[in-house]
């Protein structure tokens, strides 16, 4: 088995498990549709993951400046610093994904990190925005 056949394997695979759960965390459809059209392409999966990345960012933007706007200062400023922290553990967290000895997976790893992460946060923020 070549090295890139095997790694089209694994990103078909990946791409194939991946998918249904992503269906639940607040990822778009168009998300979705994008993964399936790319067949398991390495570099198709990536750029579908760099747009929901984009899509989730937005969202999280939103739900951020949502809830901070009917705050107190006192926990305007407590928001503000659990944010900061936060980006600083996505970055961190999702670069460890990126193993320069794993191969392309090991980007579609770390982006997929980095989106699920801003998805989940979103979500969360959200749900805090609700209960204010």
């Amino acid at each position: 088995m070549t090295r890139s056949f095997k790694y089209l394997t694994i990103a078909g695979l990946m791409a194939a498990m991946v998918l249904p759960a992503f269906a639940d965390d607040g990822l778009s459809q168009t998300f979705s549709t994008c993964m399936d059209q790319g067949g398991g392409n390495t570099a198709a999966m990536i750029d579908c993951i760099g747009a929901e990345t984009e899509r989730q960012d937005v969202r999280l933007n939103k739900a951020y400046k949502d809830i901070i706007g009917g705050l107190s200062p006192e926990r305007r400023k407590q928001l503000q610093e659990a944010q900061r922290i936060w980006l600083k553990y996505r970055k961190a967290n999702c670069d460890f994904y990126y193993d320069p000895d794993g191969g392309s997976i090991a980007r579609v790893s770390a982006n997929e990190c980095f989106m699920s992460a801003t998805a989940d946060r979103a979500k969360e923020l959200e749900g805090l925005k609700q209960q204010n």
